[in-house]
């Protein structure tokens, strides 16, 4: 239990200083959730906890607290290990780091080791330059400004949006089904192309996934499933498509549909090591623990492959 109340506790105080300010946009808010959904070890229930300080602003009463617990949490060399760990993650998370960021960090480093609560400010610091850097990327994308966040936030919806309202497809769903649905095919295509050898029987596969849970006709689902492969290559954003996709669903949706992912992988006969190790990555991703991973692969095993 350790680990998960540091983790909290850090995580909280991330927060904290992002809302140093006394506000936070939905941009920025946006990239503070990947930043934090990325954390190792996260749970569905620790991800809720977070929610409630993410909602609103925190005063300086409140900081104040949290800052510390995450002294009172630091009892260990290995906990101060893993803050540091932690903090190293969210300053590389954007692929980048300022000389000013990597000083602040040594900073931090420091204290943390030192346990000294006269860090928050550097904190503050530490958050700026990766959210700012993602709302920069954010407005860089060329006009269309109705379509920019979700054009950011999952490019399979953002196209089949665009499909819909020029009636090139014909979708009959609710927003937010139409959403989850975009979100699924991300996720099932990469597992279909995890080992760089994409099959028809896997593109079959992942129309007939998308076939059960919507009961879509097999042409629409098939060029949702063209459409999320194409995709790929673009480079979806794993950490927004879990996190939505996480956040979209139930807990039993979630155990199920890992179930899918592995019907993707067996579906040519042979599941991948690659392929396993990216259903394992989106189950961690989607918070269910590694008994429901397990479960869900003996579940979805052919019985042909059973018996070898």
């Amino acid at each position: 239990m350790s680990n998960r109340n540091l983790i909290l506790s850090l995580a909280k105080v991330l927060i904290s200083a992002a809302w140093t300010d006394g506000s936070v946009d939905h941009a920025e808010l946006n990239s503070l959730k990947d930043l934090l959904f990325g954390l190792e070890e996260m749970t569905a229930s620790d991800w809720a906890e977070l929610e409630i300080y993410l909602a609103n602003p925190i005063g300086p009463g409140e900081r104040e607290r949290l800052l510390e617990d995450l002294k009172h949490n630091l009892r260990s060399r290995k906990d101060k290990q893993l803050a540091l760990k932690m903090l190293k993650q969210l300053i590389h998370a954007d692929g980048d780091s300022t000389p000013e960021e990597q000083q602040i960090a040594a900073e931090i480093e420091s204290s943390i080791i030192e346990a000294d609560t006269g860090i928050f400010g550097q904190f503050g610091k530490l958050i700026t330059g990766p959210l700012s850097r993602r709302e920069t990327r954010l407005q860089s994308v060329p006009d269309r400004e109705q379509y920019l966040d979700d054009f950011l936030r999952n490019r399979i919806y953002y196209h089949l949006r665009r499909l819909t309202d020029r009636g090139e497809i014909d979708l009959d769903l609710p927003e937010r089904e139409l959403r989850k649905l975009s979100l699924a095919g991300g996720l099932l295509a990469r597992v279909a192309t995890a080992d760089r050898e994409l099959t028809s029987e896997e593109q079959r596969a992942i129309v007939q996934a998308l076939h059960n849970r919507w009961d879509l006709s097999p042409a629409v689902c098939q060029s949702i499933a063209d459409l999320a492969i194409s995709q790929i290559e673009t480079g979806l954003d794993f950490f927004r498509l879990s996190r939505e996709f996480f956040e979209a669903t139930s807990r039993p949706e979630r155990k199920r549909f890992v179930e899918a992912l592995f019907q993707i992988g067996y579906s040519d006969g042979e599941l991948s090591h690659e392929e396993n190790e990216e259903i394992r990555r989106i189950a961690k991703g989607l918070k269910l623990s590694h008994r429901e991973f397990i479960d869900a692969k003996l579940l979805s095993k052919p019985d042909d492959l059973s018996e070898r």
